[in-house]
């Protein structure tokens, strides 16, 4: 596994290594022991979350309070513009974000630590995004930074997590 480390260190892009053939691909999305020699990171994943969204859609910035959540995000089919902001106040780069492209055809996961808010806007047609956390979210109290900022004109803000409090 290839880590690639973004403007904020700890947000990191990883390179699953991927095997193909005239049939398809293969790849080891997660493995404990190949997270950590790669990160230096020991994360338990509790909670594996799928969806699915069309051109356009804008979900977040999420976060939790109290127990903030680790993610290893991916996308399998599609492209999205993904954002992490540095919510920990005690951190150099506290109020910082970054963002990146995330593709299916790529197949790089993006480690999004806690502490840290995130969202997403969908730039392909489609596409299909999974995320792995290391807390289980019904445990936690989620919160919405925004729920409509986007590069595009007509994104469509995600209504699920309104109402569950601000920034």
């Amino acid at each position: 596994m290839k880590v690639i480390r973004t403007e904020i260190p700890e947000v990191l892009i990883l390179e699953p290594k991927v095997f193909e053939d005239p049939r398809g691909f293969f790849l080891e999305s997660y493995n404990r022991k190949t997270f950590m020699e790669a990160t230096g990171l020991d994360v338990e994943f509790v909670q594996d979350n799928h969806s699915r969204s069309g051109k356009n859609v804008l979900r977040g910035l999420h976060y939790q309070i109290g127990q903030p959540q680790g993610k290893l995000i991916r996308v399998t089919f599609g492209e999205v513009w993904d954002v992490a902001v540095d919510l920990r106040k005690s951190s150099s780069t506290f109020g910082k974000w970054v963002g990146f492209h995330l593709k299916g055809l790529s197949k790089q996961m993006a480690w999004i630590p806690p502490g840290f808010a995130h969202g997403f806007v969908v730039i392909s047609a489609d596409r299909l995004r999974i995320q792995f956390a290391n807390l289980r979210s019904h445990f936690i109290r989620i919160r919405a930074v925004a729920d409509h900022v986007a590069q595009a004109d007509d994104a469509v803000p995600a209504t699920v997590g309104r109402g569950q409090g601000r920034f």
